[in-house]
């Protein structure tokens, strides 16, 4: 599935939830499904914007990924684990976001994509920027982060998913 078709894919997942449910933090330390929305769109423009700093950059840069960066992107995407930032780095996304706003953004986000995805292949690969967990990435790798990220909440998704459902069969229940 292609990275667009990804994203139209959490369009309409988005779709099916009230406003509570989008909301809704079923444990502490846990992320609404509104603030997963909110995490996976603004990294992924921190990601583009890396796009656009490769592709002005000047100048040849030899240098290379980390040991994991290496492996995220020889299996060609996060592995199948949680992964946890610094405390300065994990800062909770909001929470305040409505259905209609988190769309509006995701079409922001494809249109954006859609522009940068020729200029991400034209960019020279040795014009790099620095990722801080997986090293020196180029204008491609830079791209191709996006989708791998949208793909790997796609578990985070689920488990929400299901978070949502047992609530709704034990409120259901006490009803």
């Amino acid at each position: 599935m292609n990275d667009l078709k990804l994203i139209e894919t959490y369009k309409s997942f988005l779709q099916k939830y009230s406003p509570e449910q989008l909301s809704h933090i079923p444990e502490q330390g846990v992320w609404s499904i509104g603030q997963m929305y909110d995490h996976l769109i603004v990294v992924a423009h921190e990601y583009l914007d890396s796009v656009e700093a490769c592709a002005s950059a000047v100048g040849d840069n030899k240098q290379g990924k980390t040991e994991f960066g290496d492996y995220l992107f020889n299996i060609g995407g996060f592995p199948p684990i949680k992964i946890t930032l610094p405390d300065e780095l994990n800062t909770p996304p909001d929470n305040t976001k409505s259905k209609e706003n988190l769309l509006l953004e995701l079409d922001h986000l494809m249109k954006r994509m859609s522009e940068l995805e020729v200029k991400a292949e034209g960019t020279n690969p040795n014009f790099k920027v620095e990722h801080g967990g997986f090293g020196w990435l180029n204008a491609q790798e830079w791209f191709a982060l996006v989708g791998m990220h949208f793909r790997h909440h796609l578990r985070q998704k689920n488990e929400l998913d299901q978070k949502l459902s047992l609530k709704t069969n034990i409120q259901a229940n006490e009803g």
